[in-house]
């Protein structure tokens, strides 16, 4: 190993070790915890709506979309439609040589998010090969929170270990509906904020243009595409409520937006709120780390908001992204390092430490993949440091 590759190792060490740090967290955290990717999730949701009435409905949106969609695409085609049907004088649209109301795009919509937040909870894992595909279900749930509370315990219990007076809260934003953040935080015994005050059931407090409160939590958790214990109440507020509680009374919606209507559902709270805190977060001028896991890199504007933030020429904000390099590094995360500001992006993969333009450096002589991009190699990196995953 030369004194440049000693070099990066001692860097890496050093941006997961800074005061001011951010994740941005994705569906593949979630994947070892029994919570199923979006292709996956699209596979269970429409097995579960096999027998509905929206089944026609649901299969014509499928066929109208690209051969490679997912559930968060069909969510967003159905609310395309949801909202020209709002805007036709007839509050209906044709899909497939069928009418259909506003009233039951709304309905299928509603029943889509069930499914989703039914698999989310109690968790679903694909068939694979000989092994029969295993569903998580309110008697017998399958999801666990080890790996999550294993991260949170490296990152804050040991790199911030008596640290917490004199350090900012770790900011953790988040694009999974499910929960398993908060509750290896709350199983650690760390303190958060995520915008809501109450127990276990609570309310939204926190609005657009409002400030994070600046002490008193270990972290704070942002849900870009809320989650799957929020509801949206008869009278327009926001609740975290508990599974099955019968109130406060819910207008039956769950509140998860899908990232390809991400726009018009940012310009609401609680997603205007929430994509304000990032925004804030990243343009904040400090010596700021961004780490990213889990994240593949598909919902563009969380991509635009990075990008603006880290481009601007007082930004000081590290990229440190842990991500799979199956073929190619993501599109965006290419374009990323070799910009102007590149010299700022780090980025590790199965094959090495890319440092800019540098790389891959890192990689094994034997060809075999190094496990530091996965959610428990970035563990096993906070824990034990860069050195000890090579």
């Amino acid at each position: 190993m030369s004194a440049v590759d000693d070099g990066y190792l001692q860097q890496l060490d050093e941006f997961l070790s800074r005061p001011n740090q951010m994740w941005l967290l994705g569906a593949g955290v979630s994947l070892d915890a029994g919570i199923p990717l979006m292709y996956q999730l699209t596979h269970h949701v429409m097995e579960l709506a096999a027998t509905s009435a929206h089944k026609p409905l649901l299969d014509a949106l499928l066929a109208e979309l690209p051969e490679h969609a997912h559930i968060e695409h069909l969510l967003s085609q159905l609310g395309d439609y949801t909202t020209l049907s709002n805007r036709s004088s007839s509050c209906k649209v044709s899909i497939a040589g069928n009418e259909y109301t506003v009233e039951t795009l709304e309905a299928a919509h509603i029943e889509i998010l069930k499914h989703i937040s039914d698999t989310v909870r109690w968790g679903y894992r694909a068939a694979d090969g000989a092994n029969p595909a295993v569903v998580g279900s309110y008697d017998n749930p399958i999801v666990s929170v080890m790996h999550h509370v294993a991260f949170v315990n490296a990152l804050i219990g040991k790199r911030q270990a008596g640290l917490d007076s004199r350090r900012p809260p770790i900011r953790f934003f988040t694009t999974n509906y499910d929960t398993l953040l908060e509750d290896a935080l709350a199983l650690g015994c760390y303190s958060y904020w995520d915008g809501f005050s109450g127990g276990s059931v609570a309310f939204r407090n926190h609005r657009y243009g409002e400030d994070e409160p600046a002490t008193g939590c270990r972290a704070h958790v942002i849900k870009l595409h809320g989650s799957i214990d929020w509801h949206l109440g008869d009278d327009g507020k926001v609740w975290r409520v508990c599974d099955r509680d019968l109130y406060p009374v819910r207008a039956g919606r769950v509140l998860i937006y899908p990232q390809a209507t991400k726009y018009i559902a940012t310009q609401r709270d609680p997603f205007a709120a929430q994509f304000d805190v990032f925004r804030r977060a990243l343009s904040n001028g400090s010596d700021n780390l961004l780490a990213i896991c889990g994240y593949s890199f598909g919902d563009d504007h969380i991509n635009q908001e990075i990008e603006f933030a880290l481009s601007a020429p007082t930004s000081k904000t590290t990229i440190l992204a842990f991500c799979g390099e199956f073929n190619v590094i993501p599109p965006v995360l290419e374009a990323w390092r070799r910009s102007p500001w590149g010299k700022r992006v780090y980025v590790m993969t199965q094959r090495g430490l890319y440092a800019g333009t540098v790389g891959p450096l890192y990689g094994r002589t034997d060809g075999s993949s190094l496990g530091w991009w996965t959610f428990g190699g970035v563990t096993d990196v906070l824990q034990n440091g860069a050195e000890g995953a090579v």
